[in-house]
């Protein structure tokens, strides 16, 4: 499948009118979420390194026109213009791990009108998805109150690809591991992983099934003690354990039932037989809400193995957000329809103490203490510098969350701080909409 042509049809349609009425005048485009999620207090602006890697080698070749052409029903040659087309724009974005909240752009756009257009859909598709997962993520950090989680999702999430972008987007928000190899690989997270159920069920007793993985892998090992009878399943384990000498580094697993009472069970067994540094993980369908209950109850966890839930975002798997035009040819634009109405003009973001953030215009000036969010990382349609590193979008979270307001970081009923809008984008936001309705009541006159 061809990168350009991962796209939705009306950006070729309307990229190929711009070119033929040769409308190529710089064009602004914001990317921006238009309300949170329900149970939400914040964003991690998520997707901007790949979605960066797709813009630095985004052109329409002869294939791609091909393409085109076949989807539109019409003859190679009406699509030629096209051909060649590549991105030569400029991008300021937030950098991943901020958190951003609503209205807040978390990427702009200034290109050539055709190519601003026709990249509209990949980079929603990117920064969209990203930042949810991300999001999503990041509470269970919250949750898990230091206590160390693992990403478990792969099997769950939409696609291989889509596991790929969950296990990169837990690390970058603090996870410890992946059981996902090829991401544990391509980003140098640790691998971490146990066993199944159907393992267990090969062997003719839970202990021959845990002798014989110890023996494969004489290290640290981690069983899985919820097949049959947890309780029982925890004291073979301790004997195993205990038989061959395995303790520290060692853990157990529980994957189903109360995990809060059988942790609390476990603990007690384990520290019995003297293996007090034998870690208890949790599994089984645990996202935030799950996580934050077992921390408050106090059971005796350690571990978090975190799956389905927050791979595909299951309580927000989308964002209500938008990529619109604020500024053509020097001109800024607004949208006026009900429930959607845009802001006009090219803007940045001034970040105070306490996450308490302005939005204003890009060339305003900065209010006192604060600093843009906003930064220059395309320019000419080649990135400013190097790719980011998970560590640095790691720091910038740990250090945005440490800022959050204690309402925001709440798991149960978040409340989101509420940007403020500067004086001049007020102004034009005003101005700008006067213009048009005017227009508007001229056309509506036949005037």
């Amino acid at each position: 499948m061809s990168e350009v042509t991962a796209t939705d049809l009306y950006e070729v349609t309307m990229a190929l009118s711009y070119l033929r009425e040769d409308m190529r005048a710089p064009a602004t485009f914001s990317l921006f979420v238009r309300d949170l999620p329900p149970g939400r207090g914040f964003l991690v602006a998520a997707g901007l390194e790949p979605a960066l890697d797709r813009l630095s080698r985004f052109r329409v070749g002869h294939p791609d026109v091909e393409e085109f052409a076949e989807a539109l029903r019409r003859p190679v040659e009406d699509l030629e213009p096209l051909h060649g087309l590549f991105f030569e724009g400029q991008v300021r974005a937030v950098p991943e791990g901020r958190l951003v909240f609503a209205g807040e752009p978390l990427l702009e756009v200034t290109a050539p009108l055709p190519q601003a257009q026709l990249v509209e859909t990949c980079l929603l598709s990117f920064l969209c998805h990203q930042t949810a997962v991300a999001s999503k993520a990041a509470r269970c950090v919250l949750a898990a109150a230091g206590r160390p989680l693992v990403d478990f999702s792969l099997r769950r999430t939409h696609g291989p690809e889509a596991g790929m972008q969950a296990a990169r987007l837990c690390a970058l928000v603090g996870f410890a591991g992946t059981s996902n190899i090829a991401a544990a690989h391509r980003y140098d997270i640790p691998a971490v992983g146990t066993m199944a159920h159907s393992y267990i069920e090969t062997f003719a007793s839970e202990e021959r099934a845990f002798r014989a993985f110890a023996r494969t892998h004489p290290g640290p090992v981690t069983l899985l003690v919820d097949t049959y009878d947890t309780d029982r399943g925890v004291v073979t384990a301790a004997r195993v354990l205990e038989g061959l000498g395995l303790g520290p580094g060692c853990a157990i697993r529980l994957d189903s039932g109360d995990l809060g009472a059988l942790a609390r069970r476990a603990r007690a067994v384990l520290d019995e037989a003297g293996l007090r540094e034998v870690r208890i993980v949790a599994s089984g369908g645990l996202d935030e809400y799950g996580v934050d209950r077992l921390v408050r109850e106090g059971a005796p966890i350690d571990v978090f193995a975190v799956g389905t839930k927050v791979g595909t975002a299951a309580d927000a798997p989308y964002l209500d957000a938008a990529y619109k035009l604020v500024e053509y040819d020097g001109r800024p634009v607004m949208k006026l329809s009900s429930a959607k109405v845009t802001a006009p003009g090219p803007k940045q973001v001034f970040r105070g103490p306490g996450l308490r953030d302005v939005i204003g215009l890009a060339d305003d000036e900065p209010p006192e203490g604060t600093e843009p969010l906003l930064r220059t990382v395309m320019r000419d349609g080649r990135r400013t510098k190097p790719p980011d590193t998970l560590d640095a979008a790691r720091a910038r979270f740990e250090a945005d969350v440490a800022a959050l307001p204690e309402e925001a970081r709440s798991i149960g009923r978040p409340a989101p701080p509420l940007p403020a809008v500067s004086s001049r984008l007020a102004a034009l936001t005003a101005a700008v909409r006067r213009r048009v309705e005017a227009r508007a009541l001229e056309e509506g006159d036949g005037r």
